[in-house]
């Protein structure tokens, strides 16, 4: 921005707050504008929508330390200087009058500006040679955004609020992990040297059935006694449709069944879907059913599924 744009704008005033407000009084106003002018509260308002640019750019410029101080000192030499009387036949001269007729009218040479008379001296152009700062990207911003389940593994584009008040469209990869950070290059502050990134914490939101682990995704699926004992195939929910799977005869409940492939998409392979069988059993049994259950009970007398069980414990 130029300095003349900041010595025509007062950021206090628009923010509402006074010169020596303190870093949190500053944020406690932007805030409190912010959701007061944000574009998705007044849709369609393009006075309401030139407010919360100008709250965010003075907000932007009030809440970086060092632009704050940049900004105090040009308003400060800005505000002596407009009031400076002008010889007759003259006009009033201005900020950067002020400062160019310093350095630049006394010795002939070219009328240097703000940027000169803090720049000239130790640059290799010499004394009022106007000393260019190399360009420099702007800074970093930080952002977060919750996402689900779903979205997490397929990735999804969503909008990502920060604290400057600025809206971005970011794209989330996939498979991205619950607490990580995504970069969205060039969405972060102005620079000379280009913009900075937005840096986005993504949240992930629990999965009322599956769950992560690492690239896999784990899903319990219940099944009845009888599929367990006898064997059978079954048909298990992905997060795009469903696939069968054949649960062996004789499994027990706990048991893992591997789909290779139909977990999180990794950059150079897929993880797999891990398919845990819970045996179910109903609560309440017709005087047939019990029946078929006491003959099996009969028939199985001499299985004992905790033979080993006492033997393990004292290992």
């Amino acid at each position: 921005m130029a300095s003349q744009d900041w010595l025509e704008k007062d950021f206090y005033a628009t923010l509402g707050v006074s010169k020596d407000a303190s870093a949190e009084e500053i944020k406690k106003a932007y805030r409190k504008l912010a959701r007061t002018y944000h574009p998705d509260a007044n849709p369609n308002d393009e006075a309401a929508e030139q407010r919360f640019k100008e709250i965010t750019e003075a907000n932007t410029v009030l809440s970086d330390p060092e632009q704050r101080q940049e900004y105090d000192q040009l308003r400060a030499m800005g505000s002596g200087a407009r009031f400076t009387g002008a010889g007759p036949g003259r006009q009033q001269g201005g900020f950067e009058d002020i400062f160019s007729g310093l350095f630049g009218q006394a010795g002939g040479g070219r009328q240097g500006g703000f940027g000169d008379m803090f720049g000239g001296f130790g640059g290799g152009q010499g004394f009022g040679g106007g000393f260019q700062q190399p360009p420099t990207k702007g800074a970093n911003i930080k952002g977060a955004v919750t996402i689900s389940f779903a979205d997490s593994i397929r990735g999804t584009t969503t909008h990502v609020s920060t604290s400057y008040g600025a809206v971005n469209e970011v794209r989330i990869p996939a498979g991205v992990k619950d607490g990580q950070t995504v970069r969205a290059k060039g969405k972060g502050q102005q620079g000379t040297g280009g913009r900075g990134d937005l840096m986005v914490k993504v949240s992930v939101t629990k999965h009322p059935l599956f769950e992560r682990d690492g690239d896999n995704i784990r899903v319990a699926v219940p099944i009845s006694f009888d599929e367990a004992v006898l064997g059978t195939t079954i048909e298990v929910p992905t997060l795009e449709s469903s696939v069968k799977i054949g649960v062996p005869a004789g499994s027990s409940s706990g048991r893992v069944l591997r789909l290779r492939g139909r977990g999180v998409k990794a950059s150079k392979r897929a993880g797999d879907l891990l398919v845990e069988l819970v045996i179910e059993v109903p609560e309440e049994l017709t005087d047939e059913a019990k029946a078929a259950v006491e003959a099996y009970q009969a028939a199985t007398e001499d299985f004992d599924p905790r033979a080993e069980l006492a033997q393990k414990a004292r290992l």
